[in-house]
Formats: structure tokens, sequence, C-alpha cells
């Protein structure tokens, strides 16, 4: 991989995303990371809407959703990515505390590249974002072009 990999991570709580932080820097990933706060704050970054930052073009981006998110949920927000000719090859990785088999199938309907249950104990749950720390290190990632 000859460019750093941008981490979008899009988590209403503050505290999760702290400790998703924390634990990815844990594992030697130092990579930039984007924090959006809620679906609709991720999707004017990525589609370059409204005031705030935005994507740049030709750079490289791996997103980490959450699901339940206010103003717009992450299976909305996975559903505008994928429908989105230049934005569809952005990994997506679910990272949420829903085990529902439903939401489950219909995320990697929508194109979700992976699926990650966060544990509800803290131990586990640094645990789990290490062994994902330890996993984004070694994926590779397409850039994002303004065209398909």
């Amino acid at each position: 991989m000859t460019q750093e990999v941008v981490i979008i991570i899009a988590e209403d709580d503050a505290g999760h995303a702290r400790l998703i932080e924390k634990n990815l820097k844990n594992v030697g990933l130092h990579n930039p990371i984007q924090r959006c706060e809620d679906g609709q704050e991720v999707l004017n970054f990525l589609f370059r809407r409204g005031p705030g930052p935005h994507r740049k073009g030709d750079t490289t981006y791996l997103l980490m959703l959450d699901i339940r998110m206010p103003k717009v949920d992450g299976v909305e927000t996975l559903r505008q990515i994928k429908q989105d000719s230049s934005l569809r090859k952005l990994p997506v990785i679910m990272l949420t505390t829903t085990d529902d088999p439903l939401e489950i199938e219909r995320c990697h309907l929508l194109g979700c590249n992976s699926y990650i249950v966060k544990p509800v104990d803290y131990d586990q749950f640094a645990s789990a974002i290490a062994q994902l720390g330890m996993f984004v290190s070694l994926v590779q990632v397409p850039a994002i072009n303004d065209h398909p």
C-alpha cells in the first residue's frame, strides 16, 4: 500500500469513539482518523455536501460504521454509499452492538465488507478493537476516485 488509509469512525457515543481510537493506536495503527457523530455527517463528508470537512479526491478511506445513530442511521448511510458509483468500493465495516441476524444479513446484502458486534464488556471491547486494528493494518484499500 503506497498511501496511508484515512479511517472514518462513525460513532455517536463519544466514549466508544475514544476507545476505538485508543485501541487502534495501541496495536500500532496511527492512521489519520476522521470522526463523524452521525450518518448525516458521514454522508456530508463523503458526498462533499454542506459545511465542514469533505473527503479529498484520490484519498484512501475505510469506514467503521455504527448502526444506531441519530439523524441518519448506519444502514441508510451504508445504502447511500453503496448505491453511488464512485463510493461503492469504499470498504465499510459495521461496528455495532446490534447482533440481530436479520440486521447482519441486511447490511451484507447492502454491501458492507465486515460486520463486527461490539462486546458490552470493556476488556472484550478493547480486545475486539485491537484485533480489528490488526486486520485494518493488513487490508488493501482502493482509493476513491470521482469517477466509477
